[in-house]
């Protein structure tokens, strides 16, 4: 290669910074292949995702080990400048080393992977890539109702997560419990109202109490947690303007908008057939007194 160089008549300093060029370019090319060749092949989208992390993982390992070959022989004096900048570097770079130690964390601690819907801080969104260092979001809620996308990708710094609370939606157990409630008139038949609602609810989220009974079995055998209630619960309280219920169910984390939906549809369907027997409350206002009024009939 020197010989070549020589023929060429590149000058010597540009030996090292031309083979290092030729190698990024070379490792660069093979990755994309080897990225597209996996892209053609009929795996699930998690098998693609992690097998393309770890071309690009190991591209980044075999571009250092060939920065390291080339300059060897500049690396004493290297480590000696690297050591007396060190303290100027670690604070100029600590929010890099911080994301990198974040990224580190991510990869052993299991606080989310790749399809988790998590919230850091005031984000929620679905994990749509972990890098070396930020988590890319795809964001849900804000000015869109529901646990919807809003269409806006979100790149959060991995030294978040020694920052402040992480919450996973869907990593040990993907059921949320929610609730919805009811206001009803006083007078109306309660009890009627009570067994409605029983019912709607259980038949709309009865596959998802199944499904959540077994998940929590192993909740219960990982963490130190009690045998908790999947099943539909049917409360009231009675207030100053009605009686209020409150109905608690387990529902899919990504399904919360479309069951409160065919919760109240089921709900005001079967009240139509209750001759009103069971009504609906809403804020009412009433006049206990009036002013004396004196109205003056006089013609002129």
């Amino acid at each position: 290669m020197d010989r070549l160089f020589e023929t060429l008549s590149v000058p010597a300093y540009l030996y090292k910074p031309i083979l290092l060029l030729g190698w990024i370019v070379l490792i660069w090319t093979i990755g994309k292949v080897i990225k597209y060749q996996i892209g053609k092949t009929k795996l699930g989208n998690e098998i693609h995702y992690k097998a393309k992390k770890a071309v690009t993982f190991g591209s980044y390992a075999f571009f250092i080990i060939v920065l390291i070959v080339l300059y060897s022989s500049s690396l004493a004096g290297f480590t000696v400048a690297l050591g007396v900048a060190g303290a100027g570097i670690a604070f100029a770079l600590q929010e890099v080393i911080a994301s990198f130690a974040g990224w580190l964390a991510l990869l052993f601690g299991n606080f989310y992977k790749p399809g988790d819907r998590v919230q850091l801080g005031g984000i929620k969104g679905d994990v749509i890539d972990i890098g070396i260092l930020r988590t890319t979001l795809m964001e849900i809620g804000q000015w869109v109702e529901g646990d919807l996308y809003n269409g806006r990708i979100v790149r959060v710094a991995n030294s978040f997560v020694f920052k402040e609370p992480v919450f996973n939606y869907s990593n040990d157990f993907p059921f949320l419990w929610d609730e919805i409630k009811i206001p009803i008139r006083y007078g109306s038949d309660y009890e009627k109202a009570r067994t409605i609602f029983y019912k709607v609810a259980t038949e709309v989220t009865n596959d998802f109490s199944k499904e959540a009974i077994s998940t929590w079995a192993t909740m219960t055998s990982k963490y130190r947690v009690e045998n908790a209630k999947t099943d539909v619960i049917v409360t009231l309280v009675a207030n100053d303007n009605w009686i209020e219920f409150t109905i608690r169910y387990v529902v899919d984390y990504k399904r919360r908008r479309i069951t409160k939906d065919q919760l109240f549809t089921g709900i005001l369907n079967e009240l139509k057939y209750t001759s009103d027997s069971v009504t609906l409350a809403s804020a009412t206002f009433e006049v206990t007194s009036l002013p004396t009024l004196s109205v003056n009939l006089k013609k002129d």
